[in-house]
């Protein structure tokens, strides 16, 4: 179960030690789930398709990086996908094209959509949420989560069905 400390916010960016690393929210730390084989695959999947396609697209992969959405809160993106013009940073502080979250059993909804509201508001255009163990897809829009089958990021030129990313699940 994903509990919380608190910590100054200079130990928090010098510690890269959490296993896995944990979001930093205010002043807290908070212990992420841990993914089970059906997470895991999910995480590997969507970053396989992405990194098959980034230089065609022109974007960064990451998995497990550090997202700085306001002056005190970190959250840790299962993958996010960064334009390729932006220079990287250890931590991202640039909105990156999209995230993704893959679901574990202990997730709970509250934290999750509390999590991509911090998205939202750094201003992240794709912000995704996969259940693993339904091979469901849903985009945050407008504070709820919607099933979606289809990923667009007009401004790139990326379009396509996420049934893709599925079929790399093995």
């Amino acid at each position: 179960m994903a509990t919380s400390t608190r910590v100054p916010l200079e130990v928090y960016l010098r510690n890269f030690e959490y296993e896995p690393d944990a979001d930093y929210v205010d002043g807290e730390i908070e212990e992420r789930p841990v993914g089970e084989d059906s997470h895991s695959a999910f995480q590997v999947a969507i970053a396989a398709w992405f990194f098959m396609k980034a230089r065609e697209w022109n974007v960064f992969v990451r998995t497990e990086l550090r997202i700085q959405t306001t002056a005190t809160r970190f959250r840790v993106a299962d993958v996010a996908i960064l334009d390729a013009a932006i220079s990287t940073q250890p931590v991202a502080t640039h909105p990156p094209l999209a995230v993704f979250e893959v679901l574990s059993p202990e997730d709970r909804l509250p934290r999750i959509l509390r999590k991509l509201g911090d998205y939202a508001t750094m201003g992240i255009a794709e912000i995704w949420v996969v259940a693993p163990d339904k091979k469901l897809f849903q985009r945050f829009e407008n504070g709820s989560l919607v099933e979606r089958t289809r990923f667009s990021l007009p401004s790139i030129n990326i379009a396509f069905d996420m049934s893709e990313i599925t079929r790399l699940v093995r």
